[in-house]
């Protein structure tokens, strides 16, 4: 097959000659998955159609040993914006690519410590094309630093504004006050969050 390969960390599409998605061994995606909300869901599963393995890097496993290390990562500090330690977000993670029909063999959840990019490559493939999708400077930032690493990267899409549509930071605010959260999530996240007590714990946090 003749393909149309986009160059090294262009951040273009990789096409066949027809202009149809490539399917490649490995993929990494990341995000900090708090919390893990449907339109995560649509951006792993893009991610997933591209390749037969995908490997979901979470980000800021522990705050405090990997804070936010850029003016930009604004939500990467403080425990109010990220209740939920790695080994939770790993298995919601786990359990909503399972409730939409991904199979297990087929994705890999790994720590993805992006503030600390040096690190980053010991958990996460080379090799892999790195999905991304754009929302903000902090994103365009760390589109940067994969760049910076020779990884080949893929922009899934570019949404601003209202464009993003749901965010992890409104979906923790309707937690607190009570609102209704639980149509934004994958039902294994909900049933996960409540049986766990982070649905609480979120209140807590924000009514401390």
């Amino acid at each position: 097959m003749n393909w149309m390969k986009a160059e090294k960390s262009s951040g273009r599409r990789l096409v066949d000659e027809k202009g149809r998605d490539i399917m490649v061994e490995r993929g990494v995606i990341h995000g900090r998955f708090q919390v893990l909300h449907l339109k995560h869901m649509e951006y792993l599963l893009a991610a997933k159609m591209r390749c037969r393995i995908l490997y979901i890097g979470i980000t800021h496993p522990d705050i405090i040993i990997y804070p936010a290390s850029s003016p930009r990562d604004i939500h990467g500090t403080i425990e109010r914006d990220n209740p939920l330690t790695y080994i939770e977000r790993y298995e919601i993670i786990r359990n909503g690519l399972l409730e939409f029909g991904v199979k297990r063999e087929d994705f890999e959840i790994i720590p993805f410590p992006v503030s600390r990019p040096e690190t980053f490559l010991q958990y996460a493939p080379e090799d892999a094309v790195y999905y991304m999708s754009l929302c903000g400077e902090w994103d365009k930032e760390k589109y940067e630093i994969l760049r910076s690493y020779g990884l080949k990267v893929e922009i899934l899409w570019e949404r601003y504004g209202e464009e993003k549509g749901i965010t992890g930071a409104q979906i923790r605010e309707m937690i607190a006050e009570n609102g209704d959260w639980k149509q934004y999530v994958p039902k294994a996240v909900a049933e996960y969050m409540e049986s766990h007590g982070i649905v609480e714990r979120i209140r807590k946090l924000y009514y401390a």
